[in-house]
């Protein structure tokens, strides 16, 4: 085996498993901060003129992006999302009548 063939064979080893894909599936956080950290580098490229770099860097973000598109959460149906916004509704309702009483206590109270 030449030189050149050993070197590459022991960069590949070393360089494959940071590309391969997580065992876990990402959460929203670590979705967020990868893709912000994927767009920084990208803009850091394109401002070195390192088009071939910016590419693949874009071709990642893709990748990552579809990879976490597949771990969110469904939809929220739209029955679902009106009972929510409902009881989000009555609970401020709640709040704001006793904060008005609250108030009214406060302003009847003698200095």
């Amino acid at each position: 085996m030449s030189v050149k063939t050993c070197f590459l064979a022991i960069a590949l080893s070393v360089t494959l498993p940071a590309f391969a894909q997580p065992a876990v599936p990402p959460d929203g956080a670590t979705c967020q901060a990868e893709e912000a950290l994927l767009e920084r580098d990208i803009d850091l490229a394109r401002s070195r003129g390192q088009m071939l770099r910016r590419r693949e860097l874009a071709e990642a973000l893709s990748a990552l992006q579809l990879r976490c598109s597949k771990t969110a959460p469904p939809a929220e149906s739209r029955a679902a999302r009106i009972d929510r916004l409902e009881q989000e509704a009555r609970a401020l309702r709640l709040e704001l009548d006793r904060t008005e009483e609250q108030l009214r206590k406060l302003k009847n109270e003698s200095p």
